[in-house]
């Protein structure tokens, strides 16, 4: 029975990625109707599970932190792109969308699923272990790119309006291409051991024992259809945004919740394989992620957005209004008494959730 299941699993996940992307080709720039609609959502369903597999294939060939790396970059590349499609086709109305998007990924990512994972570990461990150290410069990396990239525009004068002027986009750029940099050389490089999952003594834990890793070229298969479930992810959520678009509007919604929408399904791979992680008791390994994410989502839109503003020619408003300035503020200190002790309960994933519930309450009903 073992035998057969697993031929199952490698031919769906394989079929799912080649389905969405062929499916993408189909429906791009057109308009849908609802029962295309429906299946482009069950086609994305599919998508972000082959996702889900094939990065854990790719994680285990490689070995942690670089399987994380692999899956938040990867996100955030496609996603970068998407960003800077869509504000090339939407001028003046897209001015907020990098901004938008950058936050809501923040909020999801280090409220949302942190949250998540730490309320899944202690249920079912007893507490959530990880390692301070390395989750604690994973933390201070973003919340000084959020702050150089969100915050300041508010309050810098050069231009009217919440935005940089051109020196100062520049300057994020290039500290955000730089930080990221030195983060990831930090992680792989230097001080990996900071980034590996720990036991509850705080060994860290070198070798999984649970299975053996697959072959290099299996690892390779497992990479492109990795690329390929996350072209369609991206490509069919994008493909499905008028029809929740209308939904919102239908049910008076603000409609900010679109790109909120939009986010948690861009995010959605990721979620899941962090809640897989901690639900293994690889706590690390779901900070890793979620972290990762926020960090690649702002190091690498902000350089995306500074480039493509040279040739677009609406503005590029990257500034918080005052009351996402205050969630940005209590999310960080709150992410940083989570993060002192490296052990968290069952109440510091609830505190976490409790903030991702105020930003969705306050995108529905700002």
């Amino acid at each position: 029975m073992t035998a057969r299941r697993r031929p199952l699993t490698a031919q769906w996940t394989t079929l799912v990625p080649l389905l969405a992307a062929v499916l993408l080709v189909l429906t791009w720039g057109r308009d849908l109707p609802a029962a295309v609609v429906a299946l482009v959502t069950l086609v994305l369903a599919g998508a972000v599970l082959a996702a889900v597999h094939h990065a854990e294939m790719v994680a285990h060939r490689v070995g942690e932190p670089f399987g994380s790396l692999v899956l938040a970059v990867a996100v955030t590349i496609i996603e970068v792109a998407l960003i800077v499609t869509l504000m090339a086709d939407g001028g003046d109305k897209s001015a907020t969308l990098a901004r938008d998007t950058v936050f809501a990924a923040v909020m999801i990512t280090c409220n949302g699923i942190v949250g998540l994972c730490l309320l899944v570990a202690s249920l079912r461990h007893g507490t959530a272990v990880f390692n301070p150290e390395g989750t604690g410069a994973a933390l201070a990396t973003v919340a000084t790119l959020a702050t150089l990239s969100l915050v300041l525009p508010t309050f810098t004068t050069s231009k009217p309006g919440p935005e940089f002027s051109t020196f100062q986009l520049t300057f994020a750029a290039i500290s955000s291409l730089v930080l990221y940099g030195l983060f990831v050389t930090t992680q792989t490089v230097r001080h990996r051991d900071y980034f590996l999952p720990i036991t509850r003594h705080g060994e860290v834990i070198t070798v999984e024992e649970h299975a053996e890793a697959p072959a290099a070229h299996t690892a390779l298969i497992s990479l492109g259809l990795l690329g390929l479930a996350l072209i369609g992810v991206v490509g069919l959520a994008k493909g499905v945004s008028p029809a929740i678009e209308s939904g919102v509007e239908a049910v008076g919604l603000h409609h900010a919740v679109v790109g909120v929408v939009i986010a948690l399904l861009v995010l959605l791979p990721e979620t899941i394989a962090a809640l897989r992680s901690a639900r293994r008791d690889r706590v690390q390994t779901s900070m890793n992620l979620a972290l990762g994410s926020a960090m690649a989502s702002i190091g690498l839109t902000i350089p995306a957005v500074a480039l493509a503003s040279l040739w677009l020619s609406g503005p590029l408003v990257l500034g918080l209004g005052p009351t996402h300035m205050v969630l940005l503020a209590l999310t960080v200190v709150v992410a940083s008494l989570t993060v002192v002790p490296g052990r968290a309960t069952p109440l510091q994933g609830g505190v976490h959730l409790v903030l991702f519930a105020a930003y969705l309450e306050l995108a529905i009903n700002p």
